[in-house]
């Protein structure tokens, strides 16, 4: 009798960010619950990556070379992608976090919180439910 083998819950991710730094410390914080399958640099690779791995969540810069992660998320939504959308981002302003909910970001983690805001805004972006880093 074959048994069958429960496919893995833990969701695969892509992180995109510019800077060499971020992208191993973001890597290093959700290997114990993600399988981190690819990363990318700038916006124009972060489309190609997420049209050849298909994640289930991109974790995006939004400051970035070519295209910000506004115009990532966006293109990606028009292109009928399904994952989904956690911003990895400096920027503290409330206007940045109304646009990223804008273009579907369904999280918004400021970098100086990543260590301990980013799996958990992972995990409740793949819940369906929105997360946004407190300032302090």
């Amino acid at each position: 009798m074959m048994t069958m083998v429960e496919p893995s819950a833990r969701p695969r991710v892509l992180v995109v960010d510019d800077n060499d730094v971020i992208v191993a410390r973001a890597s290093a914080v959700l290997a114990s619950t993600c399988d981190v399958v690819g990363t990318a640099k700038d916006g124009r690779a972060a489309l190609r990556a997420a049209k050849d791995l298909h994640p289930d969540v991109i974790v995006l810069d939004i400051s970035m070379p070519e295209l910000t992660g506004f115009e990532v998320a966006a293109q990606l939504r028009d292109l009928g992608s399904q994952a989904v959308v956690v911003f990895l981002t400096v920027h503290l302003d409330e206007d940045f976090v109304m646009a990223a909910q804008a273009v579907g970001g369904m999280g918004y983690v400021i970098k100086p919180r990543l260590s301990s805001d980013l799996a958990h805004a992972v995990s409740e972006a793949r819940a369906g439910r929105s997360f946004v880093s407190k300032r302090r």
